[in-house]
């Protein structure tokens, strides 16, 4: 079972930035569609943003549009999530994913992993 595992979590300030980053060993990740979710204490799993393999095409739910940004770094074979201007409610844990080529699914092969926590707090 492939997993992707998570890093970059952490404590920030409201207002501050984090970049969190989603890698795998064994394999290319560009050669995947990847995508980021959320999970707060007490609530769904939230899908925040998504990039695609073939075009590196992205997507960003409308809650995160303007302050998140998804992209690759082939190098050193990463999915990243760079957040700005964090907000309290943007703490959760939150989870890389294989996705549906298009985005628009979790692949049906995807397990979810351990996820990195962000906690966005003064």
């Amino acid at each position: 079972q492939v997993q992707l595992v998570e890093s970059g979590g952490g404590l920030v300030q409201p207002g501050g930035s984090l970049r969190l980053s989603c890698t795998a060993s064994g394999f290319a990740l560009d050669l995947y569609t990847i995508g980021w979710f959320r999970q707060a204490p007490g609530k769904e799993r939230q899908g925040l943003a998504c990039i695609n393999a073939t075009e590196s095409r992205t997507y960003l739910t409308d809650s995160v549009k303007g302050r998140f940004i998804i992209s690759r770094d082939n190098a050193k074979n990463t999915v990243d999530l760079q957040m700005s201007m964090l907000k309290p409610e943007d703490t959760a844990v939150y989870f890389c994913i294989f996705m549906h080529r298009l985005c628009s699914s979790v692949a049906k092969f995807a397990s979810w992993g351990q996820g990195t926590q962000v906690t966005v707090s003064s």
